[in-house]
C-alpha cells in the first residue's frame, strides 16, 4: 500500500484527484492536508471520511512543525501539491497571502521531502505563469519552453514556486516534476470562478457578470482529464521536467456563458458586462504535445460533453453549492471536528 499526501485536497482539483486516485488505484492510500480556508470544503470529502484508505488532516503547509510531524507519522511515498491561493482578483487585493502560501508553503513541503529521504514531489502549477497570448494569433500556444511572463500576484507566486521546485532539483537532486494546466472545470468547483458562478447564478435567476466584452479566451480542461494526466506524470514522468496539460478547448468567456444559458434554457438577457479587472490576460492556449508523446495522454472529454456533465452536476448537487454560497459549508468542519 502506497501512501500519497495530497495538499489542498479539499479544494476543487485536489478533491477530484483524491476521488480519482482512490477509484483507480486500490493499492493507494491518500492523506489530505488542507487548511480549510475559504475555498477548502470538507463537505466535498464527506463520503470518504470513513474510508480506511483515506485520512483528512486540517493544517497549513506553511506550518513547518506540523508538516514535518505529519511526514514522520505517515512516511509518504509521494506528495502532490495542490495547496494554493488561486483566485486572481483576491491576489490583486491581498498579494501577501498568495506569496506566503504558494511560495513559502511549497518550500516547507520540499524541505520535508528532503528530510524524508527525497520523497517524490509533484507541483501542480498553472499556464498563467506564461502570461497571455494575443487574440489575433490562434497559431500560438504555450509550450514548456515558453518564457515565464506573469501578469498578476497570483501567477507571479505560482511562477516563484515553480522556480523554487526546479532549484531544489538542481541544488539538492530533489525528486520532482511540475505540471502546468489550462483552466479546469467540473464537479466541486468553488462558485466564485467563471463556470460555476454562471451556472449557479443562472439557476438562482441572478445576473451573469462578464468582464469587459467577454472576449478573453481560455483553454478549458475537464478536471477528470487533468487528474489522469497527473497520475501518469507520477508514474512515468521524467524527474526534473515540466509538463503542460491542456484541453484544446478554446472558448471566449462570452461563448462559455452563452453555452451555459443554452443548456439551462435561460435567456441571454441575464448577461451583464462589468468593468474589466486590472492585467486581465487575453488568451491562454496550451500545447500538450509533450504529454502525448512521452506519456500517451490526451484529453478524453470535449468541451460540449464536459460542460453538459458539469451543469447536470450542479443541478443534482444544489445543497453543496448553496452551502458554499451561503457560507454554511464553513460550519461542517466544526460540526465534525470541533475547534481543533
Amino acid at each position: 500500500m502506497k501512501t500519497i499526501l495530497v495538499t489542498g485536497g479539499a479544494g476543487f482539483i485536489g478533491s477530484n484527484f483524491v476521488y480519482y486516485m482512490l477509484r483507480t488505484h486500490p493499492n493507494v492510500r491518500v492523506v489530505v492536508l488542507d487548511a480549510l480556508t475559504y475555498a477548502g470544503n470538507l463537505e466535498t470529502l464527506s463520503p470518504l471520511l470513513d474510508n480506511p484508505r483515506f485520512r483528512f488532516v486540517k493544517g497549513d503547509i506553511t506550518d513547518r512543525a506540523a508538516v514535518e510531524n505529519l511526514f514522520r507519522e505517515e512516511g509518504f511515498d509521494a506528495v502532490v501539491n495542490f495547496a494554493a491561493e488561486s483566485h486572481v482578483d483576491r491576489s490583486i487585493d491581498t498579494p501577501e497571502i498568495f506569496l506566503k502560501t504558494n511560495i513559502l508553503g511549497t518550500q516547507v513541503l520540499l524541505d520535508a521531502c528532503r528530510k524524508g529521504g527525497n520523497i517524490r514531489f509533484h507541483q501542480v502549477s498553472t499556464d498563467e505563469v506564461y502570461g497571455d497570448l494575443p487574440l489575433d494569433r490562434p497559431d500560438l500556444f504555450f509550450t514548456e519552453e515558453t518564457p515565464i511572463h506573469t501578469s498578476s500576484p497570483y501567477s507571479a507566486s505560482k511562477a516563484g514556486a515553480d522556480l523554487l521546485v526546479q532549484a531544489y532539483h538542481r541544488t539538492y537532486g530533489a525528486n520532482i516534476t511540475i505540471s502546468r494546466c489550462s483552466n479546469n472545470y467540473g464537479p466541486y468547483h468553488f462558485p466564485e470562478k467563471l463556470i460555476p458562478l454562471m451556472i449557479t447564478n443562472a439557476m438562482e435567476g441572478k445576473s451573469l457578470p462578464v468582464y469587459g466584452e467577454g472576449k478573453n479566451i481560455r483553454d478549458w480542461l475537464y478536471v477528470k482529464d487533468h487528474c489522469s494526466a497527473i497520475d501518469l506524470i507520477l508514474q512515468g514522468g521524467r524527474i526534473g521536467e515540466v509538463y503542460n496539460i491542456g484541453g484544446h478547448n478554446e472558448r471566449s468567456n462570452l461563448q462559455v456563458v452563452k453555452a451555459i444559458l443554452a443548456l439551462l434554457g435561460k435567456d441571454e438577457s441575464a448577461i451583464t458586462y462589468v468593468k474589466d479587472r486590472p492585467g486581465h490576460d487575453l488568451r491562454y492556449a496550451i500545447d500538450p504535445t509533450k504529454m502525448r508523446q512521452e506519456l500517451g495522454w490526451k484529453p478524453e472529454t470535449t468541451f460540449e460533453t464536459g460542460l453538459r456533465q458539469t451543469v447536470a452536476w450542479y443541478q443534482e448537487n444544489r445543497d453543496w453549492w448553496e452551502h458554499v454560497k451561503s457560507g454554511a459549508y464553513l460550519a461542517y468542519y466544526k460540526q465534525h471536528y470541533g475547534n481543533t
